[in-house]
């Protein structure tokens, strides 16, 4: 009910475009999983994702957050795949929209050793299992888009 009230007020005075961040949608070419990892706050399952980088195109700023998250390794399509939005929490007390950009990410490695190793858990699921598990409308679409058979790397 706040957030209808709040959608609704939004569009009275003007909103403001969403911030934006990337994503990298891991994918295992072998058996075509899908690597999700658990938010630091609140421990739901998520895509790697984060803001864009100086100096990066959107998708190696999506490669990144893949290995400082998830300690994945591998290659990444230049072409987004799709986008989602959600409302992030603020320190302040508050919570901001965003749009995130997906780019596929095919895993040829995991490390165990990554920055955020301590602060996270990772796990392959189906990508109708994945669809499950996230709490975002638009990713769970995304991830039901996938098919369930083998995902072929870019050449």
């Amino acid at each position: 009910m706040i957030v209808q009230f709040r959608d609704r007020l939004a569009r009275l005075i003007g909103r403001r475009p969403p911030d934006m961040q990337v994503a990298a949608l891991c994918l295992n070419q072998a058996t075509g999983e899908v690597l999700l990892v658990t938010s630091r706050g609140t421990g739901r399952w998520i895509v790697p994702k984060g803001w864009p980088m100086p100096g990066r195109s959107l998708a190696d700023a999506a490669r990144q957050e893949a290995w400082e998250e998830a300690g994945v390794k591998g290659r990444v399509a230049e072409a987004e795949i799709g986008r989602y939005h959600y409302d992030k929490d603020q320190d302040r007390g508050f919570a901001i929209p965003v749009e995130v950009r997906v780019f596929p990410l095919y895993v040829e490695g995991l490390d165990e050793d990554f920055p955020e190793a301590h602060e996270r858990r990772r796990r392959w699921f189906a990508p109708e299992d994945a669809a499950r598990m996230v709490a975002e409308t638009g990713l769970k679409q995304i991830l039901r888009r996938l098919p369930a058979q083998r995902r072929h790397p870019p050449e």
